[in-house]
């Protein structure tokens, strides 16, 4: 995401949008929520950051981007859930900025890619430590989204599926950023340039120069169809190797994800993004 931002940062900047990179605004970020401890930024600290990260005077928007926003990876599993502090997390980076309208966009991953993905982290403590004997199927999403809506009332809170990201990847893209579909996006097919091969991204170019009329679902039918030819099979299938895992556990740690996603798009406060 915040590759594909740069890439179009000539328009947004000329549009009153900033986008920062993790390490523009991770120092104030972390000064000043320590400094805060969840209370509302004042006007004048408002001004300080905001002097501090933009080169645009007065923009309309500052798009900020990393992982971390959500906790750290020691925070990721506890008895208490998946990410059991997002809500208060975020809330307090809303806190930094009161007087500005802070919108979230976050991607869910299941829980069965999610954790070895976890484990796999360098800073990481080994399987057993990280689980503690937490039973992988208690780790849901649905949960945690009621936390985090409940932990933000009023806030704009918009989330996709991350296995459903190289389909709507544009999408999500425009609507963080607040890009009319008829500006040119740079950089549109950058996810899906990692996980395919190049004859895909030239499939692809060529397809879409041939619709007299392109609409997000003939663009999504030839994203589909290059995938489905030239996709790579080691960007798409996750082996796991963890203690005590097997084919039925995925599966149902799966189903409970499949039916997690489906609770959170119903969910009142939930702009969900779906192919």
């Amino acid at each position: 995401m915040v590759k594909t931002l740069q890439q179009n940062r000539d328009w947004l900047l000329r549009n009153g949008i900033e986008p920062l990179t993790p390490n523009s605004h991770r120092d104030v970020f972390g000064e000043a929520t320590n400094a805060l401890q969840g209370t509302p930024a004042t006007p004048d600290m408002q001004q300080v950051m905001f002097d501090s990260l933009l080169e645009v005077d007065e923009p309309r928007r500052m798009i900020c981007s990393t992982p971390t926003f959500l906790g750290t990876v020691r925070r990721v599993i506890s008895p208490q859930g998946l990410y059991a502090i997002a809500g208060e997390k975020m809330a307090a980076l809303a806190n930094l900025f009161p007087d500005a309208e802070v919108e979230f966009f976050m991607a869910l991953k299941n829980p069965a890619t999610l954790i070895p993905f976890i484990a796999a982290q360098d800073n990481s403590p080994p399987y057993h430590e990280l689980m503690s004997g937490i039973d992988p199927e208690a780790l849901r999403w649905a949960p945690t989204m009621r936390r985090i809506l409940s932990a933000l009332p009023g806030h704009r809170i918009v989330v996709w599926c991350n296995e459903d990201t190289p389909l709507i990847w544009p999408e999500v893209v425009r609507r963080i950023a607040t890009m009319p579909s008829d500006v040119p996006l740079k950089a549109g097919l950058q996810i899906l340039g990692d996980i395919m091969r190049p004859e895909g991204i030239q499939m692809i170019r060529e397809a879409l120069a041939r619709e007299e009329r392109l609409t997000v679902a003939s663009r999504r039918r030839i994203f589909t169809e290059a995938l489905e030819k030239y996709a790579l099979p080691d960007q798409l299938e996750v082996e796991i190797a963890l203690p005590g895992w097997t084919q039925e556990l995925v599966d149902r740690i799966t189903a409970n994800y499949d039916r997690d996603v489906a609770e959170i798009a119903a969910l009142p406060g939930i702009e969900f993004i779906s192919p």
